[in-house]
């Protein structure tokens, strides 16, 4: 009879390791919620994968417990290097947005055939690089990304550099697709319609990011003061 009570010792056990398993599983299932990796609705949380409803990115897997990071190339949940889309640079190079990390990013999005804004938010640019110490430049990248892709080739953008001066490494043209332009655009508050072929309205906003990809300064509208924004990045590279 030993042996059949050792054998029911055993059977009983592995169930119990089974059952705790299971429990151990079914919990980990139950914790687990989708959110926003541009946290656009702040801490809103879904109990089923799909898409944000402001920026349209899928929604990516979280537990409940809270974290601030999201891989282990430490990104945080709001960095914009989270984003996945393929870019190309004024220089024909395909990279996303997660190869400029290490830098602090100067962005604003514009179009090469704009007559009005644009050609003064290039300049607030230029002003804003003109007013920082020549050695935290090489810290810096100045990013300028175009709302029409279309028309916008590498090609076009190095021609717009070299004729704005704008061609050295700190400077940098993106071209994307028309959804991840779309999509920049949602995670920067950044609006824009287009008019015709080769006329857009759209928000004039130049935005900094910190080395790690998050927002910490916007400037809105044209020629303003920006005083704030050369601070915002002079604390980046402190």
């Amino acid at each position: 009879m030993k042996p059949l009570k050792y054998i029911l010792i055993l059977f009983a056990t592995g169930l119990l390791f089974q059952n705790c398993h299971s429990d151990k599983k079914k919990n980990t299932e139950m914790a687990q919620v989708y959110k926003c990796p541009m946290t656009c609705e702040d801490d809103k949380t879904y109990s089923a994968p799909g898409n944000c409803n402001i920026c349209k990115m899928d929604l990516v897997a979280i537990d409940e417990t809270p974290k601030t990071q999201v891989n282990d190339d430490n990104i945080s949940e709001e960095s914009i290097f989270n984003l996945t889309s393929n870019w190309h640079t004024e220089e024909n190079k395909t990279i996303q947005l997660k190869e400029l990390k290490g830098k602090t990013l100067v962005m604003v999005m514009i179009y090469t055939s704009c007559k009005a804004a644009c050609p003064r938010l290039v300049a607030d640019m230029r002003n804003i690089e003109a007013q920082l110490p020549d050695d935290k430049i090489k810290d810096l990248q100045f990013v300028l990304i175009s709302i029409d892709p279309t028309t916008d080739t590498p090609e076009r953008l190095k021609s717009f550099a070299i004729e704005n001066m704008m061609d050295g490494e700190q400077w940098m043209f993106l071209q994307g697709t028309e959804s991840g332009v779309r999509e920049f655009a949602n995670v920067l508050s950044v609006k824009y319609k287009e008019i015709s072929p080769i006329d857009f309205s759209h928000s004039n906003i130049i935005s900094v990011f910190n080395p790690a990809g998050e927002l910490i300064h916007q400037q809105e509208g044209l020629g303003v003061d920006n005083k704030e924004t050369i601070a915002s990045i002079l604390k980046t590279v402190e």
